[in-house]
């Protein structure tokens, strides 16, 4: 099965197809804000751009990995989440504590969709 690469840059690409699935690379905001709940803000921007990429949009989303730099913004980001997501098309998600790439990025998330 081919793979078609999207979005690609001197590093790596916004996404990756193969067969029927997308998978996103891991997204932190460009310009991260001060809360977490603006960087989800963005951070869900750029996922809903990089999707029109893919020719689809999140009511093809599978499954959702949310990292978060500290757990006590997880209410916060959810409220984000809630208000952007389908009900009708839910998908899988695993939130995670991690380290971010910098002090300043609160909170991070990575995709997989169906075309």
């Amino acid at each position: 099965m081919e793979l078609k690469y999207v979005g690609s840059g001197t590093r790596y690409s916004k996404a990756v197809i193969h067969g029927s699935t997308v998978y996103l690379a891991g997204n932190v905001a460009k310009d991260p804000g001060p809360t977490a709940a603006e960087q989800a803000r963005m951070i869900l921007s750029q996922i809903d751009d990089t999707l029109a990429l893919c020719g689809i949009d999140k009511s093809r989303i599978m499954t959702a990995t949310i990292v978060f730099a500290d757990m006590r913004d997880f209410d916060a980001v959810n409220d984000v989440w809630d208000a952007w997501v389908l009900p009708d098309h839910l998908p899988t998600r695993t939130p995670i504590e991690a380290k971010l790439i910098t002090p300043r990025h609160l909170v991070a998330m990575q995709i997989t969709a169906a075309l």
